[in-house]
């Protein structure tokens, strides 16, 4: 049970050759970081796939007698059985690491015990194609004391951990818990009234225990009204994060972007990575993250599965803004799309069948096809080269331990809460089953690193088995710094904009929040004044209008299919007039693969842009950004490459960047 001869075997580094990635948690300026990269010796040549790491021999837990070989290779851990009876092809024994979300070391309770014990948290895929958690534990116990034996399975689940986070891993052998990090700090919001009222649920069922079995520190709040989100990260102290996670659709994304932009220091606090944990009715960015992630299509728990793997792995991508401009002046900044027609009709039509949840755009597209209108009005647009903009360098985010556990709590009371909150004072009320082995004497306690959440499955303790407890994987280095409290949030930026930043109510009577601050659009004249040479404008009806930045329109839509998160593009696409409603309806079922495209539908056209200036010659109709309804009228935009960070985790063996 050892290491094996690196010396045959290149530097490990499991991050692709095209995979423009960095794997840091801290968060520096990005001129820092380009600053230290250019400075940086160059990077170890990437392993194989196959390139094994470790090999041992291990026990089972419940000890049955059987007895395993493990194997570690960048891509998986494969497990055969040794004894009773050696297999010759090993069925079940792969665990690929795209689903496994961390691991940890216990140890037995019984004194007599030497050995420790390698854990590890899974989410392999069954024959319906849908998530389930497995712990798999294994027992180290090749020498006689229990501190070698610990030191082999920690010397595992560190070199494991460095796989999961892209972290590479030393040519000469030595692997010690100091090659990680310490524990990344994330802020979760969590909208309880977003997916139909299940958000809350859902975050305490998956999100919750994934997270904590991956290492993360975090805190949460719970929103309690329309941008609350906004308000809270308007005074966040933002240094104390290593990034914003919004556990809801993506309304809750769109209010933590344009905060960002609120604020007096917009141009640092929108290099603040945040990232989306689909649990509303609206997934777009969420089902664009898992095709980056490699997944296939997903919806409901399976999306946020595995939407939560890849943040637990770590993994960073610039995300471009889009710039938009209304006729009353005001700025928002968009990170999904700006829509005018049939999409917008449906997205606010749907709002009335809220309680259906995702089928409640479904209902409305019905409907919509069933009333569809054209509309007149004038696109014009900056067209793009053919080679996209250049990206910005990402900035990753390896994981470490956790700092906060998931201990049982009083639940808060959801309805009036204080405005002002210290992060550090929120309970997360999460159950706490009876963790029991049968014929143990007393109950399996919570098990996670340092001692954190993740429950062990009841079915992994046998009879006669003493309860195991867990083993921090990571002491703290020598000499650095005791966890400080963090700043409470306070509603408001530090210096308040000189405009309120809310639009006009809109016919429903509710406000939108408009963004003051950002970069200037540079490549827009005033709205209303002539466009500069270089720009197509095309006047005529128009059943829709949609400006696209990711690939996808929803969970399982996928509008342009070639987008990226950075290409610094925005992507236009529209339906004349005097399209059929079959063929609509074929164009969205199409859309449902990206291949609608290819059906050669007249009506349906394509452009990449910068730029964009949109006039409605209609006098009543419905536009939206990011299905947030705006004020009707003439609007412009312009993209911003790489303006924002997007939390992403690493691009999938199969999966295409969006």
């Amino acid at each position: 049970m050892g290491v094996l001869d690196f010396d045959s075997c290149p530097p490990s580094s499991p991050q692709r050759p095209d995979q423009e990635l960095t794997w840091s948690w801290s968060h520096k300026p990005r001129s820092a970081l380009d600053g230290a990269e250019a400075m940086a010796p160059p990077p170890p040549p990437p392993l194989a796939a196959s390139t094994p790491l470790l090999h041992g021999e291990f026990g089972s837990y419940p000890a049955r007698g059987l007895r395993f070989a493990l194997t570690l290779t960048p891509q998986a851990l494969h497990i055969q059985k040794l004894r009773p009876k050696p297999e010759a092809r090993p069925r079940g024994g792969l665990v690929l690491l795209a689903e496994v979300s961390g691991c940890c070391i216990l140890r037995s309770r019984s004194p007599s015990d030497s050995a420790a014990y390698f854990c590890i948290y899974t989410y392999p895929q069954g024959r319906r194609r849908s998530r389930r958690r497995v712990t798999r534990i294994f027992q180290a116990d090749g020498a006689a004391i229990y501190e070698e034996n610990r030191a082999e399975a920690q010397r595992w689940a560190t070199a494991l951990t460095c796989l999961l986070r892209g972290l590479p891993l030393p040519g000469d052998g030595e692997i010690t818990s100091q090659l990680l990090p310490r524990p990344p700090r994330l802020l979760l919001l969590v909208n309880p009234f977003g997916g139909r009222g299940l958000a809350w649920q859902w975050c305490k069922n998956h999100v919750l225990p994934m997270i904590s079995e991956a290492g993360l520190s975090f805190n949460l709040i719970q929103t309690e009204r329309q941008n609350h989100a906004r308000e809270l990260v308007q005074g966040l102290s933002l240094s104390e994060w290593d990034g914003i996670v919004t556990v809801s659709g993506d309304g809750l994304l769109y209010e933590v972007l344009n905060g960002l932009l609120d604020r007096p220091d917009w141009e640092e606090a929108v290099k603040t990575p945040v990232g989306i944990l689909p649990c509303g009715s609206g997934n777009a960015l969420a089902g664009a993250v898992n095709q980056h992630g490699g997944f296939e299509p997903a919806l409901g728990i399976d999306l946020l599965l595995n939407c939560s793997l890849l943040l637990c792995r770590g993994g960073s991508h610039p995300l471009d803004l889009l710039s938009v401009t209304l006729a009353s002046g005001s700025r928002c900044f968009s990170f999904l799309s700006v829509a005018w027609g049939f999409v917008s009709d449906v997205d606010i039509q749907s709002e009335r069948f809220r309680a259906l949840g995702s089928a409640r755009f479904t209902l409305s597209t019905v409907l919509g096809l069933a009333t569809l209108h054209t509309y007149r009005g004038r696109l014009s647009y900056l067209p793009a080269t053919m080679e996209p903009a250049s990206p910005t360098p990402a900035h990753g985010l390896p994981r470490a331990k956790s700092e906060l556990t998931l201990a049982p709590a009083p639940a808060p009371a959801v309805a009036h809460s204080p405005l002002h909150r210290s992060v550090s004072d929120l309970p997360l009320p999460l159950p706490q089953p009876a963790l029991t082995s049968p014929g143990s004497p007393e109950p399996l306690s919570i098990l996670s690193l340092n001692g954190g959440g993740p429950e062990l499955a009841g079915d992994w303790g046998g009879a006669g088995d003493a309860p195991l407890s867990p083993d921090p994987l990571l002491p703290s280095p020598p000499g650095s710094p005791k966890p400080t409290l963090l700043s409470p949030i306070t509603e408001g930026a530090p210096e308040a904009p000189a405009s309120s930043g809310l639009l006009p109510p809109t016919p429903d009577g509710d406000s939108v929040a408009i963004s003051p601050g950002g970069p200037l659009d540079h490549l827009l004249p005033p709205l209303g004044s002539p466009l500069p040479p270089g720009w197509v404008t095309l006047e005529g009806d128009f059943v829709l209008i949609l400006a696209i930045s990711p690939s996808h329109l929803g969970a399982d839509l996928v509008a342009a299919p070639h987008a990226r998160f950075d290409d610094g593009l925005v992507h236009l696409c529209w339906v004349r007039g005097g399209i059929s409603r079959a063929a609509l309806l074929r164009l969205f079922l199409a859309m449902e693969h990206g291949s609608h495209f290819s059906l050669g539908c007249p009506q349906l056209c394509y452009a990449p842009a910068r730029a964009f200036r949109l006039e409605p010659l209609t006098p009543r109709g419905v536009i939206t950004v990011d299905g947030e309804q705006v004020e009707y009228g003439p609007l412009q935009a312009q993209m911003h490459p790489g303006l924002g960070t997007l939390l992403t985790g690493p691009s999938g063996p199969t999966g295409r960047e969006p």
